[in-house]
């Protein structure tokens, strides 16, 4: 087994705990960046706003990805759709 490996085995289960502590505590998490989002800008006086936004956005669907990570999407149903009739010469 390599390092690589080995390092994959030991992360699993850390990896699947804060998962499941951010499906437990999502509504918490999102609210504290949007705390820290406020006080950022607050501070800079809003000279950063739309960098603080941005920033906060991206952290909330990262923590979203995390904590649905078992949870197809949409577009990741597992199914081909079908094929449309062939054209027509």
């Amino acid at each position: 087994m390599g390092l690589l490996d080995n390092m994959k085995a030991r992360l699993g289960p850390a990896k699947e705990k804060v998962s499941d502590l951010a499906q437990q505590h999502g509504g918490k998490i999102q609210h504290g960046l949007d705390k820290a989002a406020k006080t950022a800008d607050a501070r800079t006086k809003g000279k950063y706003s739309d960098k603080i936004q941005k920033g906060t956005g991206r952290a909330k669907n990262a923590m979203d990805r995390l904590a649905h990570k078992d949870d197809p999407g949409p577009d990741t149903g597992g199914t081909t759709p079908p094929a449309g009739p062939p054209p027509a010469h």
